[in-house]
């Protein structure tokens, strides 16, 4: 396919946008996927495209919060091995499994999450017990949440940071950041299967990149700069543009 140039300046610039949002409250998809749509890729090079762009900014914020400290690779790598595993396991079965059923469960489980999360005045803006052990949560969720990004994907972002707030306690501007480096795992998982399929676009995805490397650095500094209460109100704005965007859809 050929692109005119402002049509790749416009996919540089959402591109940036989706890092910047992903990066804070996950959901970069949700803007990348229907601009690659618009401007005439066909859906299933859209998903291909957008899993190569969307890896470079989950890289750029994974290595943004490692430089600042906020990554401790000794807490997490139980985690980032299961969430390889989980999205290994979704990417295979998603080939021989139609995934439509989760457009009408995902709604739901997001909606879940909105309101929980909004009626908890104090969740998220500080550390608090965890309500299990460290090896179980990274276990249980690297395979559920990594099988769910390599089976179907939206949202997966917000289920991490939802996840280590309410069940590891951590703190809103932890949780994001943890969440960038298992979302770059997952991402790499189904990024490797479409490479194999031969769908990318590359010039496309490479201009997109850029945009993303740059959103994803802003964003990961925004969370890293800002109080943790605002942190959470970009976070429920994501999850209720998602949840409106996957009712519409």
């Amino acid at each position: 396919m050929e692109f005119e140039i402002w049509q790749l300046v416009l996919l540089f610039g959402v591109a940036l946008a989706a890092g910047f949002v992903d990066a804070v409250a996950g959901g970069g998809g949700l803007i990348c996927i229907p601009a690659l749509l618009a401007v005439g890729v066909p859906p299933h090079a859209a998903l291909a495209t957008n899993k190569l762009q969307g890896s470079f900014g989950t890289l750029s914020a994974s290595i943004n919060f490692i430089k600042k400290g906020y990554i401790k690779f000794s807490d997490i790598y139980i985690g980032i091995i299961f969430t390889l595993i989980g999205a290994v396991l979704g990417t295979v079965i998603v080939l021989l499994v139609k995934a439509e059923f989760l457009n009408y469960i995902m709604p739901v489980l997001l909606l879940g999450i909105f309101l929980y999360t909004l009626f908890s005045p104090a969740m998220g803006e500080k550390d608090k017990d965890a309500k299990m052990s460290k090896n179980a949560f990274y276990i249980i969720f690297g395979l559920l949440l990594g099988f769910y990004d390599g089976f179907f994907g939206p949202g997966t972002g917000s289920l991490w940071v939802f996840a280590f707030l309410a069940l590891l306690g951590l703190n809103m501007r932890q949780a994001v950041a943890n969440t960038k480096v298992m979302n770059f795992t997952s991402n790499i998982v189904s990024l490797a299967v479409f490479l194999v399929g031969g769908h990318i676009l590359w010039m496309v995805g490479l201009v997109m990149a850029a945009g993303q490397i740059i959103g994803g650095y802003l964003g990961a500094n925004l969370v890293i700069t800002k109080d943790t209460k605002y942190i959470k109100w970009i976070f429920l704005t994501v999850v209720g543009a998602t949840i409106l965007k996957l009712f519409i859809s």
